[in-house]
């Protein structure tokens, strides 16, 4: 009988996340995966390439592994979680932060638990791997060009997502990050949104159009309003292919994400 460790070779999609205690929209997944190749692990479409050595722990209950970073923006650190493995499906339930390892695949607000749902990816369509995901690094900062007012890290204050606000607990871990005209938004390591933009400061209000470079939703453009106040940045942003908002709000059933933002480094 082929063991777990066997059983999980191969790359993996992340196709539905959850991260103290809110689901994240399907249309905000990035193109994240996770190859696993021996006990080595190497996680790509987070903004950069995260690496390290899977550890099993099969006959535990639930099911436990270790993820121990080695290379990338969480060196040093190591991520305990539990998970269940259902063919071309995988279930993981990760502490982001701290030595408290899940005990079931939940994650409560203020928690720090990630639920994450992977499916294989076909072998025979695979792309490349680390040399896309380098590639992709280098084509980015070598195609931002020159700053503008949004440059820099921004930490998210408080968030709307189609009427429904974004809990306290997940805003803390959400930032973004723009070099250019690049924008990239994380929580905590995953990537939910990168996109390319081009804003307007002399339309009232402000307009601001997305192409997003990454995710479900690859290629598309969104259409949205801005407005600076000192260092807090107020963005508000239709669903692909919505027409553009008109107000900084978001009501249930409208798909307009209304974000605002405190920038913590950098500025142009």
């Amino acid at each position: 009988m082929r063991d777990d460790l066997e059983l999980l070779q191969g790359t993996w999609n992340v196709t539905s996340l959850e991260m103290d205690g809110q689901q994240m929209p399907d249309t905000m997944l990035g193109e994240a995966e996770i190859v696993i190749k021996g006990t080595r692990f190497m996680t790509t479409g987070m903004g950069a390439i995260y690496e390290g050595t899977l550890n099993l722990d099969p006959s535990a209950n639930p099911p436990q592994l270790d993820m121990k970073f080695d290379a990338g923006p969480e060196k040093g650190n190591t991520n305990l979680g539990i998970y269940k493995l259902n063919g071309n499906t995988l279930k993981l339930c990760l502490a982001t932060r701290g030595s408290v390892r899940p005990s079931r695949f939940a994650s409560a607000p203020g928690s720090g638990f990630a639920v994450e749902v992977l499916t294989r990816r076909d072998s025979k369509t695979a792309k490349p791997k680390k040399s896309t995901s380098k590639k992709a690094v280098r084509t980015a900062s070598g195609s931002a060009g020159p700053a503008t007012e949004f440059e820099g890290e921004w930490q998210m204050v408080s968030g709307l997502m189609n009427g429904a606000a974004v809990e306290k607990s997940t805003v803390q871990w959400v930032r973004r990050v723009t070099t250019g005209n690049e924008t990239t938004i994380y929580a905590g390591p995953q990537v939910m949104l990168r996109v390319t933009f081009k804003s307007d400061p002399s339309k009232s209000p402000k307009t601001i159009d997305y192409v997003n470079t990454a995710g479900a939703n690859k290629g598309k453009t969104q259409l949205g309003i801005y407005e600076f106040d000192e260092d807090l940045l107020k963005v508000c942003m239709a669903s692909p292919g919505s027409e553009r908002p008109t107000r900084f709000e978001s009501v249930r059933g409208d798909g307009v994400t209304f974000t605002e933002w405190k920038r913590t480094r950098g500025g142009s």
